[in-house]
C-alpha cells in the first residue's frame, strides 16, 4: 500500500499505474478474444483500455516543454555516449509527447485532427526515443562487462595468473540493477511502437504483455533508487 501511495502522489507514478492497468487490460481482452468468450466482456475492456488511454494522454498535457527543457540539462553531460543518446532521446521523446497531445485534442472533438497520422508521427518519434535509451543501455552493458575484465588493480606482490574471463551476466545483473530494469523496460518498449507502425508483427495479446513488463520495470525504477538508472 505505501508502494502505491508514494507512486499515486507523483505524476510519473499515476501514468505508470495507469499505463499498467491499460496494457493489461491489452492482454486481458485480446486472450478473452481468443477463447470466444462473451463479446460484451471483450467490449467493456476494449473501452477500459481507450480510457485508460485518454486519461494517460490528458496526464501528458504540456509535458513536452518539460522534456525538451531536460534535454538543456543532459546536453552536458561528461560521458559522450551517455550526452548524445539521452539528448536525442529527450528530444524525440518531446516531439512524441506534442503529437500525443495532438491526438488527445482530437480525441475531445474541438478540432478535427487527422488521427492516423498523427498516431503514425507518434509512434515514429517514440520509437527513436526508446532506440536511444536502448542504445545507452548496451553502451552502459558494455563498459560494465569491460570494467569486468579488467578487474580492480593487482597489488605489487600480486604475481600475474589466468586471465580474467570477464563480470558475469548474474553478476552484473546482481549488483547493477539499474542497468537490468532499463535494459528490460526499453527493449520491451521497443517493440510496442515497431507493430504500431508495421515493422513487427505481434498480437494485440503479446503487446499488451510487453507494456505490462515495461510499466513494472518503470515503477519498480520508481519506488526503488538503486534500480534507476543515473544520469536519465
Amino acid at each position: 500500500m505505501d508502494v502505491i501511495i508514494k507512486l499515486n502522489s507523483q505524476t510519473a507514478g499515476r501514468d505508470k499505474l495507469v499505463r499498467l492497468l491499460q496494457y493489461a487490460s491489452k492482454a486481458a481482452w485480446h486472450f478473452l478474444q481468443q477463447k470466444e468468450v462473451n463479446r460484451r466482456s471483450v467490449d467493456k475492456l476494449k473501452s477500459l483500455e481507450y480510457t485508460f488511454s485518454s486519461f494517460r494522454k490528458l496526464l501528458r498535457l504540456g509535458r513536452f516543454l518539460d522534456t525538451l527543457y531536460s534535454a538543456l540539462v543532459s546536453v552536458h553531460y561528461e560521458d559522450l555516449v551517455v550526452r548524445a543518446t539521452c539528448t536525442l532521446s529527450k528530444i524525440a521523446h518531446a516531439l512524441f509527447l506534442l503529437a500525443d497531445n495532438m491526438l488527445w485534442v482530437g480525441r475531445t472533438g474541438l478540432v478535427s485532427v487527422d488521427s492516423e497520422r498523427w498516431n503514425k508521427v507518434a509512434n515514429k518519434y517514440w520509437l527513436a526515443s526508446v532506440a536511444m535509451n536502448l542504445a545507452r543501455d548496451l553502451y552502459e552493458v558494455l563498459r560494465l562487462l569491460e570494467r569486468g575484465s579488467r578487474g580492480p588493480p593487482a597489488p605489487a606482490w600480486y604475481s600475474a595468473g589466468p586471465p580474467r574471463k570477464g563480470l558475469p551476466l548474474a553478476t552484473l545483473a546482481r549488483e547493477h540493477k539499474d542497468v537490468l530494469v532499463d535494459t528490460v523496460k526499453n527493449g520491451c518498449d521497443l517493440m510496442i511502437p515497431l507493430t504500431a507502425l508495421g515493422y513487427a508483427r505481434l498480437s494485440p495479446g503479446a503487446v499488451g504483455v510487453l507494456g505490462v513488463v515495461s510499466s513494472l520495470a518503470a515503477i519498480v525504477g520508481l519506488v526503488d533508487p538503486e534500480a534507476r538508472l543515473e544520469p536519465s
